[in-house]
């Protein structure tokens, strides 16, 4: 099937609606209980999802910790930095 012009906009706006993402990366700076506290303390994460997100970070090199606008993702990875914790934004499913 030819791709049409109307396929090509679906992708692009398909592309434009996707949402953004905050990763934490892990470092070999940051205790584990600290990494838990700044989710708990800026992003209002519960203790258990503050240990799931920090062990994520831990043992799998990162961790999605929000989903938004693009100018929401680049407040928290700039929160995050601000916190001493490696940070980067990028689109879901990127």
């Amino acid at each position: 099937m030819p791709d049409t012009l109307e396929h090509r906009d679906a992708r692009v706006e398909s592309a434009v609606d996707a949402p953004w993402q905050t990763i934490v990366w892990n470092d070999p700076v940051n205790l584990m209980s600290y990494v838990s506290y700044v989710f708990r303390t800026y992003f209002g994460f519960t203790a258990v999802e503050a240990e799931r997100l920090m062990l994520a970070v831990h043992f799998d090199g990162r961790a999605v910790v929000a989903t938004g606008s693009r100018e929401e993702m680049e407040r928290h990875v700039e929160a995050m930095h601000d916190y001493g914790l490696w940070a980067t934004l990028s689109k879901e499913g990127a």
